[in-house]
């Protein structure tokens, strides 16, 4: 193993997304996103999109796999629990949550900007003042601790209205008012926020169109028209964000892990191989500027609608990000054997797919364990782009429990602890002995916070535990995990210090 060694300035630091974080789903004029109308799940129950018929029937469908017939009007409905509306109230716990992030050590903090608190309906002229003024405070706050904000544009949050009324990323008008959104947060908060990226593991479009563009239908046409207007927008943010401030760094994110052929056999490496596309396309366009044959070649086969013009080339080639971002969480394993498939088919794994790895332990929502995988991964991406890459999100989701100690609330969360060593030092082998430019880590849900897989309070991320249940019952007081001092730890002595 290499000698434990992370550069100068590594940021360090904790990730949330306001639609599992802030609460506060009608607060001072914001309006309704996608995630505000998506229920409770839980590890065996989906998460349901709720909207109404034309005839004013209300219903339900699973998020992965929703297909709302034309004219249904996606909203919330009583008789339904929408976590997103209460969250963890970091809207009003937002002080003290982020002085116990600046007590931590945090270097940076990842967060992301609810587009429907600033343009409630996404197509307003003028912002919200209120949406403007909270995260005017919230990064000032993070200033006061020397916290570097790292903000995500859009991490599943489309406002209602524009899926209700244009058809939301299926319609290029969406683009322009994006665009006037990014204009706004980008002057306003010019000198507080460096670090930006434009839309949150963009390649779930593929897997779940509602989670990432608040469209309730699938279908390869549909994919491919989110996946060109968003990143058409997110080519022209990144223009835009360096004409305000040439001091900005802006990047994409996205959903990445390693696939594994299941044999040796030349058809499993293959079809490892062009699964590996579907988080490559995102990637090759955001970073290199261009299209890859192998989608073009893909679209040909599935009859897919698709062109660019001159402009639209010209705009992807210029807007390229300054780095890459990812979320890991695990890898996955793929055969092309229908009986193979059959008998090891995983579990949990949101929408996913793939098989169980007989070598891999898995977490209680079937999510396989896979530090080495992570250290493949950040290997391909240097090898295929050479820019430098940011882990915004990887840590494992567990049931952890509060007891009394001493007089004292407790919480022992040593498979946390675990996990994240064991990242770390794949992270810490990435950058000596392969020579990766690792920018970063920020693990997801570093303060406890609604699952985005399955809508759960139960399946707890943080190192400050969060006294709410799935119920919605609880005090919301924050406590003190294990894991916390144990990062405390790692941070201050710039990841040496792992036990």
């Amino acid at each position: 193993m290499s000698e434990i060694r992370f550069p100068e300035g590594f940021l360090w630091g904790g990730a949330i997304a306001a639609n599992q974080a802030e609460g506060g789903y009608n607060a001072d004029g914001k309006g309704l996103s996608s995630s505000d109308c998506t229920t409770r799940g839980s590890k065996t129950k989906p998460r349901m999109v709720t909207y109404q018929l034309p005839s004013g029937e209300i219903k339900a469908e699973p998020m992965f796999g929703l297909n709302a017939p034309d004219g249904a009007k996606f909203g919330c409905f009583e008789g339904y629990d929408y976590p997103s509306h209460n969250a963890i109230d970091f809207y009003h716990h937002f002080k003290e949550d982020i002085a116990l992030f600046g007590e931590m050590g945090f270097k940076t903090f990842r967060l992301s900007i609810n587009w429907a608190r600033i343009f409630p309906t996404g197509m307003e002229e003028e912002p919200n003042e209120a949406g403007l003024k909270f995260y005017d405070e919230v990064f000032d706050e993070c200033l006061k601790y020397n916290i570097k904000p790292l903000v995500t544009l859009s991490h599943y949050e489309t406002p209602i209205a524009l899926s209700n009324e244009i058809g939301s990323w299926t319609n290029p008008k969406t683009i322009d008012y994006f665009l006037r959104y990014v204009k706004c947060v980008g002057e306003r908060y010019k000198g507080k926020v460096e670090y930006w990226l434009t839309f949150n593991e963009i390649n779930v479009a593929q897997m779940s169109p509602w989670m990432s563009s608040g469209i309730g239908q699938r279908s390869p046409q549909i994919v491919a028209d989110i996946s060109k207007h968003q990143l058409i927008a997110s080519a022209k943010a990144v223009m835009l964000l360096h004409e305000i401030d040439p001091n900005n760094k802006v990047g994409n994110m996205v959903a990445y892990g390693a696939i594994y052929p299941y044999t040796c056999n030349p058809d499993d490496v293959i079809a490892s191989k062009m699964g590996m596309h579907g988080y490559h396309f995102y990637e090759d366009v955001q970073a290199r500027g261009y299209y890859p044959n192998y989608k073009l070649k893909e679209y040909e086969r599935e009859n897919v609608n698709f062109s660019l013009t001159d402009e639209e080339k010209e705009v992807l080639k210029n807007g390229t990000v300054d780095f890459l971002s990812i979320s890991y969480y695990m890898s996955s394993v793929i055969s092309v054997d229908p009986e193979v498939l059959a008998k090891n088919k995983a579990e949990g794994n949101m929408g996913l797919g793939g098989m169980r790895n007989p070598y891999l332990k898995a977490s209680e929502w079937g999510w396989t364990i896979d530090p080495t995988g992570l250290r493949i991964a950040l290997n391909e991406l240097w090898e295929r782009y050479q820019k430098p890459i940011f882990i915004v999100e990887n840590s494992l989701g567990t049931i952890d429990e509060l007891v009394e100690e001493d007089g004292k609330m407790v919480c022992h969360d040593k498979a946390h602890i675990d996990y994240l060593r064991d990242h770390i030092l794949a992270m810490n082998e990435a950058i000596n002995y392969d020579g990766v430019e690792l920018l970063g880590y920020t693990p997801w849900g570093c303060i406890d916070l609604v699952s985005a897989s399955t809508g759960e309070m139960h399946k707890r991320y943080g190192f400050i535990y969060v006294d709410y249940k799935d119920d919605g019952t609880g005090s919301g007081d924050r406590y003190i995990k294990d894991s916390f001092y144990w990062y405390k730890k790692v941070i201050a002595s710039n990841g040496k210090d792992l036990d």
